[in-house]
């Protein structure tokens, strides 16, 4: 098919700086005729159709999105941040579409919160590679659906999953249920351990009421014992010796933490000692812990089949959660799940280096 000269047309694109000047690009570009499409622009080697921008100017912003709010890098580079964020927005969306995960066998979930309240998005990754796989508003069961079609759309195949690791949400157990049944579902040794902490503070919070000695002392039987001060260490020695129901749970604790450094044949008859003591403790929030985990049993010892956690996921919360700090909060959920990628995603966008 033969195309034909048509006409030009100038155009203009902003370029990176010249010190501290404004620079823009100005060019006549020339258009085609096909006889079966009708008239076209012909592509530039510096600019993607339709944008504004150079490549190295776009470059620039997906470099700075990285690390600074879009209000301080729109001040910074005198463009209405509306703009900056269509070009965040048509990176991440290109990068994604382009995204494989034919070869992807286990899975991380959780979520992270987008605005104050009960606004949430889960996140998906994958362990193995630390990236994140899809995000999504919501922390129900049909954000596993959700993601099983996305997952499907990239290649993945949802029966290869051998394993998951996620929270003890019964949305998300239900959800990995209904479309990864074949998946053996792993609960993430540090939400595991939580509810026991969350345990020992209940117990703290009630005991505190007739033990003054309790009170301001929250926090050295929450922390581990390698992140206290020798001080502190030696208070909290002092308090385990007082007969404390507290200092039992305390101890319960540490007990369920050893668990996990038990070896992979004798951890199952460990944690069966370790419930066993726990639901004879008369220390009903420490029984209710252990009977959560009871209810969950084969998942938390799936721990010592595979070793996968979400610890990789909780990471990526924290720095999700920075950007959003620094932000001050997004208004809109999809702009955070935006920036979920462009942190985490471990995306190829594919552009010039403009340093």
């Amino acid at each position: 098919m033969q195309l034909q000269p048509y006409d030009t047309r100038e155009h203009t694109w902003r370029h990176l700086n010249f010190f501290q000047f404004h620079t823009y690009l100005h060019a006549r570009v020339p258009r085609v005729r096909c006889p079966e499409h009708g008239v076209h622009q012909v592509e530039t080697t510096w600019a993607r159709p339709g944008s504004g921008f150079t490549l190295l100017f776009e470059a620039l912003v997906m470099l700075l999105a990285k690390a600074m709010p879009m209000r301080d890098l729109s001040r910074l580079v005198g463009e209405h941040d509306t703009r900056l964020w269509r070009v965040v927005k048509h990176y991440v969306e290109e990068a994604r579409a382009k995204a494989d995960f034919s070869e992807v066998e286990t899975l991380a979930v959780d979520e992270t919160s987008s605005q104050r309240g009960h606004n949430y998005i889960t996140l998906v990754a994958e362990p193995e590679n630390a990236g994140i796989l899809f995000a999504t508003v919501g922390r129900d069961s049909a954000t596993i659906a959700r993601f099983r079609e996305d997952f499907e759309q990239h290649g993945g195949q949802a029966d290869a999953v051998k394993e998951i690791a996620l929270d003890m949400s019964a949305a998300f157990i239900k959800g990995m249920g209904e479309t990864f049944a074949q998946a053996a579902l792993v609960f993430d040794r540090f939400h595991a351990t939580k509810l026991m902490t969350d345990a020992v503070d209940e117990v703290r919070r009630a005991e505190q009421r007739v033990q003054p000695i309790l009170k301001s002392s929250r926090y050295l039987w929450l922390r581990n014992a390698e992140d206290l001060r020798t001080d502190q260490i030696t208070d909290l020695s002092e308090l385990r010796s007082l007969h404390l129901k507290t200092a039992r749970a305390y101890n319960l604790k540490m007990a369920f933490q050893d668990f996990y450094d038990q070896p992979a044949d004798t951890a199952e008859a460990y944690l069966l000692r370790w419930y066993n003591w726990a639901v004879r403790s008369q220390l009903p929030p420490v029984i209710r812990a252990a009977k959560t985990i009871r209810k969950h049993w084969h998942g938390v010892l799936g721990y010592h089949r595979s070793r996968v956690t979400n610890g990789m996921l909780e990471a990526f919360n924290s720095l999700i959660q920075s950007a959003k700090r620094r932000a001050r909060g997004y208004r809109n959920p999809q702009t955070l799940i935006l920036m979920a990628h462009l942190i985490a995603g471990k995306l190829s966008f594919n552009l010039p280096n403009p340093v």
